[in-house]
């Protein structure tokens, strides 16, 4: 998702803190798809390393992990921060990278894993990897290869052999058409228009239809939630300004 316009500030309240990247944490009021790969990139250290990454209590604390693995970064490195965080990095002792720590992870952590690892935790977001080119890291290039050889369905299996389609990360041709959102203004609106995917998806496919019993105490409980419980709430982000 990204805003044209920069006149508009985008909310901050986006993704749990532990996967947050830090330009979000830093105040940033413009961002884009640049937040997810970091995300993703935690995602992946975790999967290696069997616990969360960059695990604190507050933003301020998040931002002392990240910089104790990337290092101290430059001030073109700030440059979508605001000004309060950026301040407040420069105030802190410098730090050098540690980056090798990532090594340590695991032994799944190969030279591959770590190399991709280190294009998606990059402290400013233009200098981030991109999605196609990490789909294209040859860290995946066995897992791309096992997907179509047996479960895609992209590629076709005859009697003289499989048929492999030419290109096996295509990019779609158009973004994500999100503007079915606008229309949903209620969590009620939301329930509702889930409820209706899922009953139109079990009614092309195979699986066994969706059923829901109301008189439940689950979907009574379901059917009354609005909020996460205040205990399960993610810090909110750090007022710099």
């Amino acid at each position: 998702m990204e805003e044209d316009d920069e006149q508009r500030a985008m909310t901050q309240e986006v993704v749990t803190q532990y996967y947050r990247a830090p330009e979000l944490l830093m105040g940033a009021k413009h961002y884009g798809p640049a937040v997810d790969i970091w995300s993703v990139g935690c995602i992946f250290a975790e999967l290696l390393g069997r616990r969360i990454l960059f695990q604190a209590q507050t933003p301020i604390q998040q931002l002392e992990l990240i910089t104790d693995l990337l290092g101290t970064p430059s001030l073109d490195d700030m440059r979508h921060a605001c000004d309060g965080a950026r301040a407040h990095m420069l105030r802190r002792p410098a730090k050098p990278p540690s980056l090798a720590a990532l090594y340590t992870l695991s032994p799944q952590a190969t030279h591959e894993a770590v190399h991709l690892l280190c294009q998606m935790l990059v402290f400013n977001p233009d200098k981030r990897i991109t999605c196609a080119d990490a789909l294209s890291h040859p860290y995946l290039e066995e897992g791309r290869l096992r997907y179509h050889s047996c479960m895609c369905r992209c590629c076709q299996s005859t009697p003289a052999g499989r048929h492999y389609i030419a290109d096996f990360e295509p990019v779609a041709a158009h973004p994500f058409d999100d503007s079915f959102e606008s229309d949903l203004v209620s969590v009620q609106q939301v329930k509702e228009k889930l409820h209706k995917f899922i009953l139109e998806r079990c009614a092309i496919s195979n699986r066994v239809p969706l059923c829901i019993n109301p008189l439940s105490t689950a979907f009574k409980s379901f059917a009354s939630s609005t909020v996460a419980h205040p205990s399960e709430l993610p810090p909110s982000p750090h007022q710099w300004e």
